[in-house]
């Protein structure tokens, strides 16, 4: 007979899989500030089809797309699901994760019970891609945690098996569960766009430069040789952007001309903002050491930077954003935009080689996962509500499930 619950850090044998486990879930009645919209519960474990896993988390990373899950805005996911013929009136998060495989599905081949695993957060259909397709060019590409049900913030997760990488060995628990989100992201943004992939040489701007996205694209940009310059909020996070890579770094708070561009037609507030953009192009210049602007900008502030961004880019060269943390309403300058030829590119995760290369590269020892905090189970809340206020530590973010301890490298 199957046990109906285990107490979190009591782990079932391997193999075990209980009736109900412990997770924080959203409801819509309780959209809203991270704090409040997170409350733990009791669920029951869920089913797996057969290409899926079920893995028992050891421990999740904190991303910022359950912010905006606990929030319900832009996007109600609950409403989302539902209507595309989900049964679940909840939504647990948690898109990055490392656990272990607990069960799994009869069509699955390269996954077993017991395998140590870092989950991607890339779901797809495979029915509905082609041999040759870009998986994130699927009309049914979405990201696990936040556009399905079931992600990491509970005591078991289901996932595809095409979402599971073998953790680097030398990992703990929870620096494997923080990376592969921000780091598959950035690994796409600088190489996935050809012609405009990083190479040895080339400026690249880094906007966050102290948050997980940023860590990672710092990171992954010195390993190819380029130059990347990170933006920071406050010059005491230079040494930690430094330290991974960075050439320099600029302290955005020393402009003022951030949001959307004045109207074409108000020449005085746009001299006015041209200067400010100038300006930011100059500090550029300062922290590379010459003259030369960015062949790459890594973009996900989006409303307030992006008529920046667009305006410092070098000829020829690309934008490529993955998110809009500021908002989702952007502004360019068009004249500079196709006279000078630039690429605005849209980028989305990442294709499963993309994860794999990413995941490679650490368990080389070539990228550090960042981890910065680790947070108890208990605090998962209170973890969302600081990255919503802005509030956290350079790096990434970990919450502790199955692991009892942070740092902990083993399972038994």
């Amino acid at each position: 007979m199957r046990q109906p619950l285990y107490a979190l850090g009591e782990q079932p044998p391997v193999g075990t899989v209980p009736e109900t486990m412990h997770a924080w879930v959203v409801r819509a009645s309780r959209f809203g500030a991270p704090e409040t919209a997170f409350a733990e519960e009791i669920v029951p474990v869920p089913d797996i089809a057969a290409d899926e896993v079920l893995v028992y988390v050891m421990a999740a990373g904190i991303n910022y797309n359950n912010v905006w899950a606990a929030r319900g805005s832009p996007v109600d996911v609950i409403k989302a699901r539902t209507k595309a013929g989900e049964r679940e009136d909840f939504h647990i998060g948690g898109s990055d994760a490392a656990g272990i495989v607990y069960r799994v599905g009869r069509a699955v081949r390269n996954v077993s019970v017991g395998d140590e695993v870092v989950l991607h957060c890339g779901v797809w259909d495979s029915a509905a891609v082609s041999g040759d397709e870009d998986v994130t060019m699927s009309e049914s590409f979405r990201i696990w945690g936040y556009e399905t049900n079931y992600g990491s913030f509970a005591q078991f997760t289901r996932v595809k098996e095409s979402q599971c990488l073998p953790k680097p060995r030398h990992l703990s628990w929870d620096a494997a569960a923080a990376y592969m989100l921000s780091g598959a992201t950035a690994y796409r943004m600088l190489f996935g766009w050809a012609p405009h992939t990083a190479r040895h040489g080339d400026p690249v701007l880094v906007w966050g430069g102290a948050g997980g996205l940023g860590s990672m694209a710092i990171q992954l940009a010195a390993a190819r040789g380029a130059r990347p310059i990170a933006v920071i909020s406050d010059m005491n996070k230079a040494k930690h952007c430094t330290e991974l890579g960075a050439i320099g770094c600029i302290d955005r708070t020393r402009f003022a001309h951030w949001g959307a561009l004045p109207h074409w037609t108000d020449s005085e507030a746009m001299e006015q903002w041209t200067r400010g953009a100038r300006a930011f192009g100059r500090a550029f210049w300062d922290a590379l050491g010459e003259r030369r602007n960015p062949r790459i900008v890594i973009e996900h502030p989006g409303e307030s930077t992006i008529p920046t961004s667009t305006y410092v880019c070098d000829t020829g060269g690309m934008v490529v954003i993955c998110a809009g943390t500021t908002g989702y309403h952007a502004t360019i300058d068009l004249r500079h935009h196709w006279m000078r030829q630039k690429r605005f590119q849209g980028s989305h995760f990442a294709t499963r080689e993309e994860a794999e290369a990413l995941n490679r590269l650490v368990a080389d020892r070539k990228v550090d996962p960042c981890l910065a905090r680790t947070f108890a189970w208990s605090e998962l809340a209170t973890a969302h509500q600081r990255m919503h206020d802005g509030a956290l530590p350079p790096g990434n973010m970990a919450v502790l499930v199955g692991a009892q301890h942070a740092g902990d490298r083993h399972h038994g």
